[in-house]
């Protein structure tokens, strides 16, 4: 699948006050990852190509290419670079066309998934940050983005089975309706826990589901009401 690049030094960028030195900041940042052990070509040509300092706050954007995650508002959270590269790579191993993400967020991962995936629907219980986002990413010319703002329904049922899911908020347990979302054969990213989480991948298989660990990390809550 070819990766669809967007270009740093936009109109758009410079209006952000980094303009073309977050190219560099970038590439430093993709090289820790690298380091750390990135290795999807298609990941790497996507986060060196993502302005992640427009998703952020102006007065957050000399901060926005450390690893590390960030307020952006609503009690919420821009995932740590890492956490971003290991999902994504982990979800890019089945070669996914149709990815439901649930929590846009800032739009950050959208925009990674964006550039990577053909069909891309992303839901948001908090609808002033999906708005947001949503400018953003038309700013930046990605257009195979569905979006829907619903503070009660976990995911999208209706426009039916996801060959990914990926999540940016963490369950206690694995949500049943996620899992029914899910074609056979697809796969799901989401953090799980309380006060201790860890990153799982579950295989949807005719023989059952296979989980298994990523590591420990620390998600926002997925709040009970958006849970059935």
């Amino acid at each position: 699948m070819r990766t669809k690049v967007i270009y740093p030094n936009t109109a758009f960028e410079r209006l952000q006050g980094i303009g073309l030195t977050s190219q560099r900041m970038r590439d430093r940042m993709v090289a820790r990852q690298i380091e750390a052990g990135l290795e999807d070509q298609r990941v790497i040509t996507a986060m060196r190509a993502t302005p992640r300092h427009c998703f952020v706050d102006e007065a957050l954007a000399s901060r926005a290419y450390e690893d590390t995650a960030l307020p952006i508002g609503f009690g919420q959270t821009i995932s740590q670079p890492a956490v971003v590269a290991t999902m994504t790579q982990a979800l890019l191993l089945r070669q996914p066309k149709k990815v439901l993400e649930i929590g846009t967020g800032s739009g950050y991962q959208t925009a990674i998934l964006a550039q990577l995936v053909p069909h891309l629907w992303t839901t948001e219980r908090i609808c002033e940050l999906q708005q947001r986002a949503k400018r953003i990413l038309m700013t930046l010319s990605l257009s195979n983005v569905h979006y829907r703002c619903e503070p009660t329904e976990l995911g999208w049922a209706k426009a039916g089975k996801y060959d990914a899911i990926l999540s940016a908020a963490a369950p206690e347990v694995v949500p049943e309706s996620l899992i029914a979302q899910l074609a056979m054969g697809g796969r799901l990213i989401m953090p799980i826990g309380g006060t201790s989480q860890e990153l799982v991948v579950i295989d949807k298989t005719p023989h059952g589901l296979l989980r298994h660990s990523l590591g420990d990390v620390l998600f926002v809550p997925l709040i009970e009401q958006d849970r059935i």
